[in-house]
């Protein structure tokens, strides 16, 4: 792939000013834009990567909410829960569409990297104080190896396009149950959910930690192809196969984490890291034993991605 089309393929910065402002982005490392067409070719022209992009056009995209963390009471329990505002569940159900993000102060860097992780075609609005944060990211994107490996999916969620799917999709990708979308029960899981039977009353979804549970208990974590220990703040995408695996990982804590644990299922002696902010770095106690391969990332910034090979 080249230069141009790596570039492409990230996520872009809303830029409405004049290209007067060109030095302040390159500083700032920001090396693509959304911009007025009257003034795509003149940001071409300074070096940037551009799509062009009007004020109806960006109101038209598909709104995704600004990626944060939320804290709650647990309605399970008594112990207090951190309630995850994330965007994978609505990209997955659709890839091919077009999103913008509004973003608060803080957000442009996790909004990026979740954008990237999931392949979709984003134009970001940030505040202008974290241009040089998005610039890193972008960045940092822009050089990891190109990847198109299949999603990979243990259990069936039937999708009827209706708004109690969509928090079934959203509990799923919180608690990294990999799901694939499918139109009816005979696909090839060993669960598949579909909402408003009997065995997934529509009413279960007003608990979400407890219909969460219950689709664990039912798939089983045996059959689970990805396990993520010591936190309930990132969320994992993971695509491949049995020869290769690339794992995203999301931290949606806005803290770094120290020591994460994951499990995949799968011989994979082979493991490549890289880290926003940190690069390239070495995973830590790997092992391969019992058909499933475990490693512990040293610290996990906003975003990081993981490549496994079944290849030494």
């Amino acid at each position: 792939m080249t230069l141009l089309a790596l570039l492409a393929a990230l996520p872009c910065l809303v830029w409405t000013q004049g290209v007067e402002g060109a030095a302040t982005l390159k500083a700032a490392g920001v090396p693509r834009l959304c911009a007025p067409p009257a003034l795509a070719e003149a940001w071409r022209a300074a070096g940037f990567s551009v799509l062009p992009l009007d004020a109806a056009e960006l109101a038209a995209r598909e709104k995704a909410t600004a990626p944060r963390l939320r804290v709650r009471a647990d309605r399970a329990s008594a112990t207090r829960s951190p309630w995850v505002y994330a965007n994978g569940w609505q990209f997955r159900r659709d890839p091919a569409g077009r999103y913008s993000y509004e973003l608060p102060a803080g957000k442009a860097a996790l909004a990026a990297a979740e954008a990237f992780a999931y392949g979709v075609d984003a134009a970001l609005v940030i505040d202008p104080a974290d241009v040089p944060e998005l610039g890193r990211m972008q960045a940092f994107l822009a050089q990891l190896p190109p990847s198109d490996l299949a999603e990979v999916a243990d259990l069936g969620v039937v999708d009827d396009g209706s708004d109690g799917v969509a928090e079934v999709l959203n509990l799923l990708s919180r608690r990294n149950l990999l799901y694939g979308i499918v139109k009816g029960p005979s696909a090839p899981f060993p669960v598949t959910v579909q909402l408003g039977t009997k065995e997934y009353p529509v009413e279960d979804v007003s608990d979400p930690s407890e219909f969460a549970l219950k689709v664990r208990r039912r798939l089983g974590d045996e059959r689970r192809s990805l396990r993520i220990f010591g936190s309930e703040v990132v969320i994992a995408r993971l695509t491949g196969d049995a020869a290769r695996l690339r794992l995203h990982l999301l931290n949606y804590g806005g803290s770094d984490i120290e020591g994460l644990r994951v499990r995949v299922r799968g011989s994979y002696p082979t493991a490549q890291a890289q880290v926003s902010g940190q690069g390239g770095v070495t995973v830590t106690d790997h092992v391969v034993a019992g058909g499933a391969t475990e490693f512990t990332l040293p610290r996990l910034t906003v975003y990081g991605v993981v490549d496994l090979s079944a290849s030494r």
